[in-house]
């Protein structure tokens, strides 16, 4: 994955009708006004992120610093790193899990998505 003059790489995390949790590969276009309330930063892991767990809102999450590998419902597993962007919207179900790969810690941006806005997220095709 890498950026294009019109998109960056990015990573969907999704809820299967199962009830499990996948993921999607594919970009965000640049220069779309995004529907986001707020943003902040994080340095830290709490206690329940470091358990298989569901994201707690849709939102985007820029990684700063740190390399990250997700792990999905079917063992399937995707690494995040700066550059990459993760849109987690796996809200409900089984979840997802994931640990450092590289680096002491992860330090990353938490934007949320406004209810029911366009995530501008696009499908690689397979």
């Amino acid at each position: 994955m890498k950026s294009t003059s019109d998109s960056v790489p990015a990573v969907r995390l999704v809820n299967s009708p199962d009830g499990t949790s996948n993921f999607e590969i594919g970009r965000i276009p640049t220069l779309k006004q995004m529907n986001t309330t707020a943003f902040w930063i994080s340095t830290t892991t709490e206690e329940w992120e470091k358990e298989v767990h569901t994201a707690p809102r849709k939102q985007y999450v820029v990684t700063l610093k740190g390399k990250i590998r997700f792990k999905v419902s079917n063992g399937s597993t995707f690494l995040i790193e700066p550059g990459i962007i993760l849109l987690a919207e796996d809200v409900e179900g089984e979840g997802h899990s994931w640990k450092i790969e590289e680096g002491e810690q992860w330090e990353r941006l938490y934007i949320p998505m406004t209810d029911n806005a366009d995530d501008f997220f696009i499908q690689d095709s397979e």
